[in-house]
């Protein structure tokens, strides 16, 4: 009796899944880059109404399960919450209010921080480009000044 080939005397295939490295062959993590022209010292922005009700109900939530491990259970419940509230939602949009009125302000002295170190900046290049003028360039505007004069 003659059988097909099975599965198991068919020639394994190399693993197509990536193989993960532990221990020391583990490359060490690279210094998150910036993208240009982003400053690492920008202020965050201020937190939504919702995060600011998440903040306070994770801690509810925490008391109230305090065996659940699982984040996406703890949101699916934050956001059930949040969309069940109607005028209960009141503080924490005043709060989150509150919390952008702060960013603006900070915003604004932080613009004129970077703003008065861009403006030192190039007045510094300013300075250096006056000096590296050369002589040579300037006796010959001497004289064409002169030429234009006769």
């Amino acid at each position: 009796m003659k059988r097909g080939k099975s599965k198991t005397d068919a020639p394994k295939k190399a693993d197509t899944k990536l193989s993960v490295k532990k221990g020391p062959e583990r490359a060490a993590k690279k210094p998150r880059k910036f993208k240009d022209g982003k400053d690492p010292n920008t202020p965050k922005r201020p937190q939504s109404a919702f995060f600011v009700f998440m903040e306070e109900f994770w801690k509810m939530f925490k008391e109230k399960n305090p065996n659940n491990k699982s984040v996406a259970m703890v949101a699916k419940a934050g956001g059930d919450k949040w969309k069940s509230l109607t005028e209960e939602k009141a503080p924490y949009v005043a709060k989150a209010a509150k919390l952008k009125a702060g960013y603006t302000k900070t915003m604004v002295s932080y613009n004129k921080r970077s703003r008065a170190a861009a403006t030192d900046e190039a007045e510094e290049e300013g300075e250096e480009s006056d000096k590296s003028k050369s002589k040579v360039n300037d006796d010959d505007d001497e004289e064409e000044d002169k030429e234009d004069d006769e």
